[in-house]
């Protein structure tokens, strides 16, 4: 008797599901998150305040969540779809209005115990709207032009009101993660390629603005973009983060040198230790195998989402898991390509593993859908 057959004919059917969780992706997340615990211990000096802690705190709500998350039916999360994204962007606008401000952006609302930021909530609602819209609509009519334009405007709207926060980063991975959802959906790839040719024009457009009256970034987006170019025209200045953060790469060769003992972590020449350029920090301190390690760990997370989206018999099961690993995905490849001066410097954590309480929990309560996807699928 196979161990699926055993639960279906002992175990009482309302104590069956969390024998029906996707038990290694759990696994893996707290693995991660746990290397993330070691990190914030590290740079804090050996302490577990200020940073520590407070993660160590968020990450069990979040965990929490995400299991009872996982316990309700997937249906109820397709039919909730539509008012998640209508409530994030009524917040989005919200703080475009009243949100509190923060190194020169308005991203954030105070809620006193902590600070909400929308965008972050936005990143799942448009990946549910989008696999909800693709599970109604018939699949012969995905790529007809007048059914793109819809999924298109619900990707769209979010996304420039994130510009204007700004927040390039995010404004990035709410595009990304909403054609990654498209595109499953088995829309004609003549549209990412009409995309791409944009995309093209839009750089080109960036960059003839500069100076001008009609100036499409701000002035610190266009030293980001300076400094990934040639970090080495200002040292000292904007090319600082990535200079240290390189530095702090290559030092800790194969093995590292040693928990708690990187020199630019200890003597605080690497910025933004804690938050956004954490990776260098482990870098740093156990080498190109400590960070391959950490990436193996993510890469299993996405293959695991992958096999439970394609074992899947349901098509918004299907894409929700699809769009949730491709938005997790492009998270830490976004950010690892930062610090390694692969990419410009666009403010994207780290999941998991960098500082931070709304987007600790937002992707706990995602893997949560996940998790939902995966124990009310036909068995």
């Amino acid at each position: 008797m196979s161990y699926l057959e055993y639960n279906a004919k002992y175990v009482p059917s309302g104590l069956r599901k969390p024998l029906y969780l996707n038990w290694p992706i759990v696994l893996l997340l707290t693995a991660v998150a746990g290397i993330g615990f070691l990190m914030l211990y590290s740079v804090a000096g050996g302490s577990a305040s200020p940073w520590m802690e407070p993660q160590v705190k968020r990450f069990g709500v979040g965990m929490a969540a995400m299991f009872v998350i996982a316990m309700v039916p997937i249906w109820f999360w397709r039919n909730m779809s539509a008012m998640a994204y209508a409530v994030s962007l009524v917040l989005l606008l919200y703080v475009e209005f009243f949100g509190s401000v923060g190194m020169g952006a308005q991203r954030w609302i105070d809620l006193g115990f902590m600070r909400l930021q929308p965008s972050e909530l936005m990143k799942i609602a448009s990946v549910m709207v989008l696999a909800a819209y693709y599970d109604w609509l018939a699949p012969s009519r995905t790529s007809r032009p007048l059914w793109v334009i819809l999924p298109v405007l619900l990707i769209l709207l979010p996304t420039l009101l994130v510009l204007k926060q700004p927040d390039l980063g995010t404004a990035i991975l709410l595009l990304a993660g909403g054609g990654a959802v498209m595109f499953a959906a088995g829309v004609h790839w003549a549209y990412f390629g009409s995309v791409i040719l944009a995309g093209i024009g839009a750089v080109v457009a960036v960059f003839q603005s500069r100076g001008t009256s009609w100036q499409l970034l701000k002035d610190y987006q266009y030293r980001r973009i300076d400094t990934f170019l040639d970090p080495s025209n200002d040292p000292l200045g904007a090319g600082y983060h990535i200079t240290q953060a390189k530095i702090a790469l290559g030092s800790g060769g194969w093995t590292g040198k040693g928990f708690m003992q990187g020199t630019q972590t200890r003597l605080n020449f690497l910025p933004e230790k804690h938050t956004d350029f954490i990776f260098t920090t482990l870098a740093e301190e156990f080498g190109y195998i400590g960070a391959s390690a950490l990436l193996l760990l993510y890469a299993l997370i996405i293959v695991f989402c992958v096999i439970s989206a394609l074992q899947s018999r349901d098509r918004f099961s299907s894409l929700l898991t699809l769009g949730i690993a491709m938005t997790f995905f492009l998270f830490f490849a976004v950010n690892m390509a930062m610090v390694m001066g692969l990419l410009p410097v666009v403010g994207v954590p780290l999941p998991l593993v960098s500082y931070g309480g709304s987007a600790m929990l937002v992707l706990l309560a995602a893997f949560g859908l996940v998790q939902s996807a995966h124990v009310h699928r036909p068995r």
